[in-house]
């Protein structure tokens, strides 16, 4: 069984494609149980970001795997396979897991370097959990993939040199409405008024970047009030005027904002055309004014495209965020960030094959220890004389010499299973000791434990 990636990104396809793809939460579990109906698919867990889903499996062949995930990937979007396959990159085995490392580590993001990936990964991995959709091929990877994430984060400066999606939003923003007659000094958010539509991960974490910028107001949109009400009252605790809103005060919010931050994940839009022609028209903007700059970090949008063409309004997209150049981490921490991820992935890929071989090593003692009784019951058969004294040391001898036997050929195998190829050494094992093939199996699938010479080996 191998893992097996197919996917559909910001940098395989325009927001339009992402748009169609793009699932919530019970979406996803719903995917999920769809791909796992097919009988060559063993585990499977989907990845959705505001810039890429990705379906990560465990399948038992590489074409039927590849066809269900995309039958039911292309079933969702709408789009025909042909369609869909124009735009999705498809990764397998040892290529999987060092673009799931990558993916972690923050170098395939819009933003390269941003953390919240590292996040919304361990999100997919803990609702794939508890669905019972992954086993232990998905959970050895996921745990792994996070904890590159960790060090990579921690030992290179990628993600101070690549911010995130809202800081580079918020910057181009920023640019926008920069006045030079006020002076170097100026700083172009200071004393406005921000609405934030979204009291989640990336809502939080907006407030955070436009507190830090001098915004004297925030308003949080929120389906749900209670949790506007908790985000707007971490902010008014930092000393910022905060108001918590639902989505049917939306119009009373954009009202009087300079800047709006939407990051909602709702299928279908949320701010409309009418609802920002509200806005302008009680505001009293007209096209000589100063803009109204809508961020829609979306995925599907969440502010009508129609809203762009509004004289007075200036939307910066997730395309847009794409194209900054402040998007991109620095080099140096991005090659370092990559040498990372290639150490780490051989690393991986290593203690796979070691845990492929040991299945084979121990029902290899496990036949050992089999024979040792044997004989040692047929020594009882014809020598019943023997006293206890006497029969204990033959069996410590006889087991001693087995182990001893085993042992460098035991450890020898582990070793050379680190490298490529470790399938070839386990099979020589089951055959030149005549392995029973369905006793491997019941050692890999956890049927027979381990005994201690098994794990000293």
């Amino acid at each position: 069984m191998s893992v097996l990636l197919f996917g559909v990104s910001h940098r395989s396809a325009p927001v339009s494609i992402l748009e169609q793809l793009s699932t919530d939460e019970p979406d996803q579990i719903k995917l999920i149980q769809q791909v796992l109906q097919s009988p060559l698919v063993t585990e499977a867990m989907i990845l959705s970001t505001c810039n890429r889903v990705e379906v990560y499996a465990v399948v038992d062949a590489f074409h039927g795997g590849l066809s269900a995930i995309g039958q039911v990937l292309a079933e969702h979007s709408g789009l025909s396979m042909g369609d869909l396959t124009k735009h999705a990159y498809v990764r397998y085995s040892e290529a999987a897991v060092e673009h799931l490392f990558a993916v972690a580590s923050g170098l395939d993001s819009a933003v390269v370097g941003e953390q919240q990936v590292l996040g919304q990964v361990r999100r997919a991995y803990a609702t794939a959990e508890a669905n019972r959709t992954v086993g232990r091929v998905l959970h050895d990877l996921s745990q792994r993939a996070l904890a590159v994430g960790k060090r990579v984060h921690s030992e290179t400066s990628i993600d101070a040199a690549g911010g995130s999606v809202v800081s580079v939003a918020l910057h181009v923003a920023a640019e926008r409405l920069y006045r030079p007659e006020r002076g170097p000094s100026y700083t172009a958010l200071a004393g406005r008024t921000a609405t934030v539509i979204g009291a989640g991960s990336m809502g939080s974490l907006a407030a955070a970047h436009l507190i830090r910028a001098g915004v004297c107001q925030v308003n949080i949109v929120n389906r749900s009030l209670q949790r506007a009400e908790r985000l707007a009252a971490t902010i008014s605790e930092q000393g910022v005027t905060a108001r918590a809103m639902t989505l049917e005060d939306l119009p009373s919010a954009l009202t009087g904002a300079d800047v709006v931050v939407s990051c909602t994940g709702a299928v279908r839009p949320v701010v409309s055309l009418a609802d920002v022609h509200h806005a302008l028209a009680a505001s009293h903007r007209d096209e000589f004014a100063e803009p109204l700059v809508l961020c829609d970090l979306g995925m599907p949008r969440d502010i009508d495209p129609a809203v762009a063409g509004l004289p007075g309004v200036w939307v910066v997209d997730m395309e847009r965020v794409q194209r900054e150049p402040s998007a991109r981490a620095a080099a140096a921490d991005a090659e370092a960030a990559r040498r990372i991820v290639a150490a780490e992935v051989a690393a991986y890929l290593a203690s796979q094959r070691i845990a492929e071989v040991t299945p084979t090593v121990t029902a290899l003692r496990q036949r050992a220890a089999e024979v040792v009784e044997a004989e040692l019951l047929r020594l009882e058969n014809r020598l019943p004389g023997l006293d206890d004294g006497m029969r204990e040391e033959v069996a410590r001898t006889v087991r001693r010499v087995v182990d001893k036997l085993l042992h460098a050929p035991t450890v020898r195998v582990k070793q050379l299973a680190g490298a490529p190829g470790a399938d070839t050494y386990a099979e020589a094992l089951r055959e030149l000791f005549e392995l029973d093939p369905h006793a491997v199996d019941a050692v890999a699938a956890g049927e027979i434990a381990l005994s201690p010479t098994d794990s000293d080996a």
